[in-house]
This record gives structure tokens, C-alpha cells and sequence, in this order.
């Protein structure tokens, strides 16, 4: 799998013949799931599979994608990044985990329950898409079939948080970190324009220099932060884990939110990522030659809109920071922020039994999930989506994501099986 370089990004240079060698492979590798198993593709690039269960009742969804993000060819990887390289009893490659591994350990599991004659208690579909990195919108329509269909899933389940050490760097101990909620994603376009001319009489306010200022005004600190009732709840649960100092501190911080919320964000990092919206410039461009004044230049900024808040009333306050009505603020691309799904239900707790039986001591814990997943496509309208790919993750392999020398261990992708099996065969 990670041998095909199915990457949406570059999907205008490589063509589509790695994603249709992906939709080849997997049917050679599982044909009970292609031959017992209705099998739609919804777009070009989606995959819904639909297991019958013995009732009628309100279905299960497990998503994962298949698409993996580019790769800096100047970065140095231990082994090739499309290689697949196995050794040190790891699997080494873009999309390891990211999201490949998470996909088929839910092929593995769903292929060996066939083969034991095994039918699930409801509906289970298997929403695979092929373009999650570029906004997915496969999953959207997967997502629109349903509600055409008037088909609300009971659980939908898809990446998101992992089995990790230390969640936080004042909790110790392993917590499967369940994300219930999801930050909604805001791209704009910041476009300057000004008098052109040449460098060597330079005007007192370029377009560059007036993008650039536009951009050192949106600081970290543009968005207030505030604490979300799943960091409480996550809190709480730790408080519950811990003992001495940590257990006081973490009971404080889940009974008062808004300390939480600025302690957190002088922490930085991911725990201020969870309580505010951030804010990140990741492209600029304007000019044309070392010597020439551009007349227009732009920079894009990407969002993570925070939970509670909205598309717009983020953009608001990106013109109310930037103070500069000759900067054009245009939205590319937005989605809200999710709702949140409890923790006090079934769903919950089928995700802490199926947990047990594969990673045994580790107890289910809620988060909000800082990056955007197919999911959010579900969870306008379906009750319980969490996010939780059953893999065991370091810290320097969740920092390999997007980046360097991705790899996931063989024996982690066999606990994420028997976590899938054990959710199908407990399943009511």
C-alpha cells in the first residue's frame, strides 16, 4: 500500500493510476470483503462498503483515507518515503500512519470475521476516501448519500488521537486520547496591492510590506481562548489517574475553565492549539525580479477554528486585527467547528470495552481533535463521532505525520486489528 504514492496533492502530475492500483490491491488482498461485501465507489476516488448486518438497526461507520501528503524530496528518510521498507519490526513509509496503517487494520479485522463466519448485530460500512488531505471531498459525498439515503449511522469512527505516553507533559501514564470533537478549518487569501517601480526608489508602503505587517499583526494571541467542556472532561478523567500534586492540579484546571484556558495557552503548542484559534501563515508570494517593486503580493493563512466559534466571525476578527481596509481578506475554503459527542453513552463505552480488549489497562480518554478529518462530513447530522485511529504512537512518531521518516510498529497494527475485531464482535 505504501508503495503506491497516492498523493491527492499531486494529483494533476501523477495521474490516477496509483489510486486505481490502491482500489486493485486491497480487492486482491481481502476478497472476502470484495466478495461479501456491496461495494460502491462514490466518486472517483471513494469507497463505501456495506457489510448487512442481522437487524435494522442504526448503523456503525468505520472511515479511514488512503491518500497520503507530498513529500520535500530534499528531506533525507532512512529508508525511501514510497519504499515500504520494512525493518526493526516496523513498517516505514508515507502514510504508515497516516493513514494507511489505521485503514488496514480495519480491512485485517473485518477479512478475518469472514472467514469465521462471523455477521455483525447491525449494518457495518467501511468509508474509505481518497482525497481526505485536499479537504475530501469524496467523503462529502459519501457523507450526502447517506442523509439521501435517510441513513443515520449510530457510530461513526475514524482517525483522530492514538494509545500515547504522557498525553500532556504533567500527566504520566498511557491514555487512549478519543477526540469527540473536531476544529473547524478557515484558508484565506490576504491580497495587497501598491505602486510597482523600481527598488531603487522604493515607496514608504509596498504591497509587501503591507502584507507583511498585516501578518505580524495576527499573533497567536488574535483569538481569545477558552476551554471547550471535552478539555474539562479530559481533565477530570486524568485528575481521576493521578495522585499527589498532579491530581490537585488537574482537578483545579477541570473545575475552572477559563484558568485552564489561559494556563494552556501560555503553554503553547498542542495544549494551546485545543483551547483558541490559531493562526498560521504557511504561503506568500508577490515580485517578479530581485530589482523590481511587485505592485501586488499575497500571503495565505490557514485556521483552526476553535471550538464554539464560526467561519465568520473568525474572518471578522481577521480584519478587525489587520486594521488595514486596502488588505483584501479572501476565504478559500471553511468549515465549522464540529459539535461535541458525549462520552456518557453506548458508543462511548463500546469504544472503552473494545479498547480493553486490545490495549488492556488503557482507559478511553475525550480531546478535540486540531486537525480536520472525512468525519466532520457525519457529524452535522450523525449523534456519536469520535476520532481514534487503535495504534500505539510516540512522540516522534505523531511528529513524523506530514513529515520525516514516518513508520509504525508491525505489533501495534496487530492490537489495531484485534481493537476492530473486538468493536465488531461487541457491537448490540
Amino acid at each position: 500500500m505504501i508503495q503506491l504514492p497516492t498523493v491527492s496533492a499531486e494529483l494533476d502530475e501523477r495521474g490516477m493510476g496509483s489510486f486505481e492500483d490502491f482500489v486493485a490491491l486491497i480487492a486482491e488482498l481481502y476478497p472476502l470483503v470484495h466478495g461479501r461485501l456491496t461495494r460502491e465507489r462514490v466518486t472517483d476516488l471513494g469507497l463505501l462498503f456495506r457489510w448487512k448486518g442481522r437487524s435494522d438497526a442504526a448503523p456503525l461507520v468505520l472511515m479511514a483515507h488512503y491518500d497520503v501528503v507530498p513529500v520535500d524530496e530534499s528531506d533525507a528518510w532512512t529508508h525511501p518515503p514510497f519504499s515500504g521498507t520494512i525493518a526493526d519490526g516496523r513498517v516505514h513509509g508515507r502514510g504508515a500512519l497516516d493513514d494507511k496503517g489505521p485503514l488496514i487494520v480495519i480491512l485485517e479485522a473485518v477479512e478475518n470475521l469472514l472467514a469465521a463466519g462471523f455477521t455483525p448485530e447491525r449494518d457495518v460500512y467501511l468509508s474509505f476516501g481518497g482525497n481526505e488531505e485536499t479537504f475530501g471531498a469524496a467523503a462529502v459525498e459519501i457523507a450526502r448519500l447517506f442523509r439521501d439515503r435517510n441513513i443515520t449511522p449510530w457510530l461513526v469512527v475514524d482517525e483522530g488521537g492514538a494509545v500515547v505516553d504522557a498525553p500532556l507533559s504533567f500527566v504520566q501514564g498511557r491514555a487512549a486520547m478519543i477526540g469527540v470533537g473536531e476544529k473547524g478549518v478557515l484558508t484565506v487569501r490576504l491580497t495587497a496591492r501598491g505602486d510597482g517601480g523600481h527598488a531603487s526608489a522604493p515607496p514608504t508602503l509596498t504591497a509587501v510590506r503591507r502584507i507583511a505587517r498585516a501578518l505580524s499583526r495576527l499573533d497567536p494571541g488574535t483569538f481569545r481562548p477558552r476551554t471547550p467542556q471535552a478539555i474539562a472532561r479530559m481533565l477530570a478523567q486524568f485528575s481521576e489517574q493521578a495522585s499527589g500534586p498532579s491530581r490537585l492540579l488537574l482537578k483545579v484546571l477541570a473545575g475552572a475553565p477559563p484558568v485552564t484556558a489561559r494556563v494552556f495557552a501560555a503553554l503553547g503548542g498542542e495544549p494551546a492549539a485545543m483551547v483558541r484559534t490559531t493562526v498560521a501563515a504557511t504561503m506568500q508570494s508577490g515580485g517578479t525580479a530581485a530589482n523590481v517593486i511587485p505592485s501586488q503580493a499575497s500571503a495565505t493563512v490557514n485556521l483552526r477554528i476553535a471550538l464554539g466559534e464560526t467561519v465568520i466571525g473568525s474572518v471578522t476578527r481577521l480584519r478587525r486585527r489587520i486594521r488595514d481596509p486596502l488588505v483584501e481578506v479572501e476565504v478559500l475554503e471553511g468549515s465549522e467547528p464540529s459539535p461535541e459527542s458525549p462520552t456518557d453513552n453506548e458508543q462511548f463505552a463500546l469504544l472503552g470495552a473494545a479498547l480493553e480488549r486490545a490495549f488492556p489497562g488503557v482507559r478511553p480518554v475525550p480531546y478535540v481533535m486540531m486537525a480536520a478529518t472525512d468525519s466532520r462530513h457525519f457529524h452535522r447530522f450523525a449523534p456519536a463521532v469520535y476520532r481514534f485511529a487503535p495504534l500505539e504512537m510516540s512522540n516522534a512518531q505523531r511528529a513524523a505525520i506530514h513529515g520525516v521518516d514516518e513508520n509504525v510498529e508491525i505489533a501495534t497494527l496487530e492490537r489495531g486489528e484485534q481493537f476492530h475485531r473486538a468493536l465488531l464482535q461487541l457491537l448490540n
